[in-house]
């Protein structure tokens, strides 16, 4: 799941930083000065230090800002070329050593970049009210828009001069000056506090791992995961003791195989409270302050609440719509949700248990169920799932299947950090035309979660190939072991190479309009689209096979699986639609009527929307919801649904087209893929669909009953 905050002018903010170096004897920044030489422009961690980035930026912001003012000041008459095409070109110093800057600062921090990013957040964010803002450069984005109908642009140049007209309009070029003022300030504050909430966060979760003093707490995990909990709690300097990291959602990966129930309770009390007991890492004046802020600039712009005012571009267009999918879909996902726990509480009571299920017993015992109903749990799975085989003999076999693709991984250029790989990527005709970068292993000083983005991004005008990365927060194995997988980790693994994918395919010219660069109720479509292939019988079949004999997966146990699909998708959907909702709640306030209390207001919210489960808590509390208060999806979380509509829509258009075909493969990459934000994206999904999307599929993948019509 990619976060993304992509400001027009410079490069998308979703990754952390590299090590550090040993200083070198040239100028800062100097790496960032010209374009990389290496192939594809790929960045020369070799030669970056830490020292390197601020007088980068610096330097980008100066020159960007001295082309913008000579584009608003040309005396000539303002045309898509000096205007437009000139924008285009404008910035190219700034968005490398922002791509690469920000790119680190989430997946491999410091305390050095951190104090970086706290002092150039709040810059960029001035920087780009300085563009936004001239009233010179609007002046003539607006003549050319309004002659838009009458100009030889073709489809791409039409939506670039469309894209910005909405751009400068939505960040504030059409305000009074006054209200611009007003603007500039939430502005500025709201980076300060978005930087500051990443920052504690990644501190919180890192303070908040439980440590475990003896072995026998830890029954139920596998000798392997003993062992890395060890090697974590001995990186540490906690000798003898065990360590278990927190991941960024509420349920954690080890609380479905630990037997003793106290362990589990302070297991989830952790997650549950990092940022949120009084200490130096707590969030909740933040958040309160940052739905505050959103408010009070979306009645600046004249619209009622944040919500309405971030999705007027989206796909869904208001709130409603997005609430209207949302809560059409809660009483069919908390029924489903129900008759699970009852399952587990009919467990509990037939072993005496004498206790009702909580929600840190629920992953244990979901895990007992599974096992009960369809012979089944992770110990059997996942050694068949060896990282290494899952990606080259899975991921990679799925795209060269459908796109003709092949990859070649590459030694002989630097990475920011000794566990990242890179692999060269080659098209149908054999030719290379990008670079992936895979950072898969979990790290203090690496944000949670897993996503993609890019170091480089693809685009005609400039002539540049993409250069894409995932990152993702698996379990490191202890010295020796083999990187086993769950199969949800497969799961993340095809979904974030589906992301890279979009990225990879891009064939656009302007790079306003690449990649990944379109609405987020659509971006998260290739992404969980690439997801039907992780059980794809000829797929799986092809990475599915044990670490030590290679044998493949013995049938029964895929069609126990297979069987399995739609097992505990009522607690899955219910979170998810409990933290999105909770989302929207928080981004339809208005300015008058702050929240005062972050726990009441999450609390009244869940009961509002009648999600509020007390063994089904919110895939993400308010306090480390980290998607809507840093990572660019405010008003945004339902984005995973809104496409999820989409992807198995297509899904279910490949599986009446022939299913896994090259065919069908460059059919979506062509119209889908390869397309960026280059036209209306209800529009493009249309054309490769025939039809618009139905909500049918989505409902049968998860096990459902559709509601009754009303």
């Amino acid at each position: 799941m990619p976060w993304i905050r992509r400001p027009l002018f410079i490069a998308s903010a979703w990754t952390l930083c590299a090590c550090a170096l040993a200083a070198a004897a040239t100028p800062p920044g100097t790496p960032f000065m010209k374009p990389s030489p290496l192939p594809y422009h790929a960045p020369q961690f070799d030669q970056i230090h830490d020292g390197d980035y601020l007088p980068a930026i610096e330097a980008g912001m100066k020159a960007q800002l001295a082309r913008i003012r000579k584009i608003a000041d040309n005396p000539a008459a303002p045309t898509f070329e000096n205007t437009f095409v000139a924008m285009e070109r404008a910035g190219t110093l700034l968005n490398r050593a922002t791509k690469v800057f920000f790119a680190i600062t989430q997946a491999n921090t410091n305390p050095a970049l951190q104090k970086v990013e706290a002092e150039v957040a709040p810059k960029l964010a001035g920087h780009n009210d300085e563009i936004y803002l001239n009233a010179k450069l609007f002046a003539r984005v607006k003549a050319v828009y309004e002659q838009r109908a009458h100009l030889k642009l073709g489809p791409e140049g039409r939506e670039l001069v469309e894209r910005y007209y909405r751009d400068f309009v939505h960040a504030g070029a059409q305000l009074a000056a006054a209200d611009q003022t007003a603007l500039r300030a939430l502005n500025q504050e709201e980076s300060k506090l978005t930087t500051e909430f990443q920052n504690r966060l990644l501190a919180a979760t890192k303070e908040g791992a439980l440590v475990v003093a003896d072995r026998a707490s830890l029954k139920g995990l596998s000798d392997g995961e003993i062992d890395a909990a060890a090697t974590a709690a001995q990186a540490r300097g906690l000798e003898g003791k065990f360590l278990l990291p927190l991941q960024n959602t509420t349920q954690q990966p080890a609380l479905a195989s630990l037997a003793d129930r106290s362990v589990r309770e302070r297991l989830f009390k952790a997650s549950v409270d990092r940022a949120d007991q009084g200490h130096a890492q707590d969030t909740r004046a933040l958040v309160l302050r940052l739905a505050q802020l959103r408010a009070e600039k979306a009645r600046l712009f004249g619209y009622k609440d944040y919500a309405s005012y971030a999705l007027a571009d989206q796909m869904a267009k208001t709130p409603e719509a997005a609430e209207r999918l949302m809560t059409s879909l809660v009483p069919a996902a908390t029924a489903k949700a129900r008759a699970e726990a009852a399952k587990m509480q009919a467990l509990i009571d037939g072993e005496k248990g004498g206790f009702p299920l909580a929600a840190w017993d629920w992953s244990y015992y979901a895990e007992r169920v599974r096992k009960a109903e369809f012979d089944l749990d992770e110990s059997q799975i996942k050694p068949y799932f060896e990282l290494d085989r899952v990606l080259r003999e899975g991921v990679f076999y799925a795209a060269n299947q459908l796109y003709g693709l092949t990859f070649q991984e590459r030694h002989d250029l630097p990475t920011y950090q000794p566990d990242v790989r890179v692999f060269e990527v080659f098209d149908a005709d054999k030719k290379p035309f990008a670079l992936f970068y895979a950072d898969y292993f979990k790290r203090d000083n690496k944000a949670g979660g897993a996503w993609m983005d890019s170091f480089v991004d693809q685009s005609g005008l400039l002539r540049t190939k993409p250069v894409v990365f995932n990152v993702c927060n698996f379990t490191k194995p202890a010295p020796g072991q083999p990187a086993l997988l769950s199969f949800d980790d497969v799961t993340t693994l095809f979904h974030e190479f589906g992301h890279a994918l979009h990225g990879l395919f891009s064939n656009v010219k302007y790079p306003t309009l690449a990649g990944t660069n379109v609405p987020r109720d659509f971006v998260e479509f290739p992404s969980q689209f690439n997801e039907n292939w992780a059980l794809h019988p000829q797929v799986f079949a092809h990475y599915a096979k044990h670490y030590k004999t290679h044998e493949p997966m013995p049938q029964a146990l895929v069609d126990r699986i297979k069987a399995a699909r739609t097992f505990n998708q009522g607690y899955a959907l219910t979170e998810y639609l409990a933290s999105a909702l909770l989302d929207m709640a928080w981004h339809t306030q208005s300015a008058g009527a702050p929240a005062k209390d972050v726990s009441a207001f999450e609390a009244s919210a869940l009961d509002r929307f009648r999600i509020h489960l007390a063994e089904v808590p919110p895939r993400y509390h308010t306090t480390y919801f980290a998607h809507i208060w840093s990572g660019g999806y405010s008003a945004g979380y339902y984005a995973y649904l809104w496409s999820e509509v989409l992807d198995h829509d297509a899904y279910a258009w490949f599986k009446a087209h022939g299913d896994l075909t090259r065919a069908n493969g460059d059919r979506f990459r062509k119209m889908i893929l390869s397309r960026g934000s280059t036209e209306d994206m209800a529009t493009l999904y249309r054309a490769f669909r025939g039809q618009d999307p139905s909500v049918e599929p989505l409902i049968e993948a998860r096990g459902m009953q559709a509601a009754p019509a009303k």
